[in-house]
């Protein structure tokens, strides 16, 4: 019995140094970088096409021509 339980403590030793374990990592300098950012500028042409066209928008639609009863 007393061979039993000095086997089950060196098991039990074994066991719980097989489950602690430690891992060393080494992390690198992080580098920061600035960010470009590029913005699309087809909404600010669109809208300039717009303001300038818009009186064509406004135009009455029947034709202002004389000849044409």
């Amino acid at each position: 019995m007393k061979h039993c339980l000095a086997v089950a403590a060196c098991l039990l030793l074994l066991f719980a140094t097989g489950c602690s374990t430690s891992h060393r990592v080494e992390v690198a300098p992080v580098e920061v970088k600035p960010i470009h950012i590029t913005i699309d500028v087809n909404v600010r042409v669109d809208r300039a096409l717009d303001d300038f066209f818009s009186d064509i928008d406004t135009a009455p639609a029947q034709p202002e021509a004389t000849n044409a009863k």
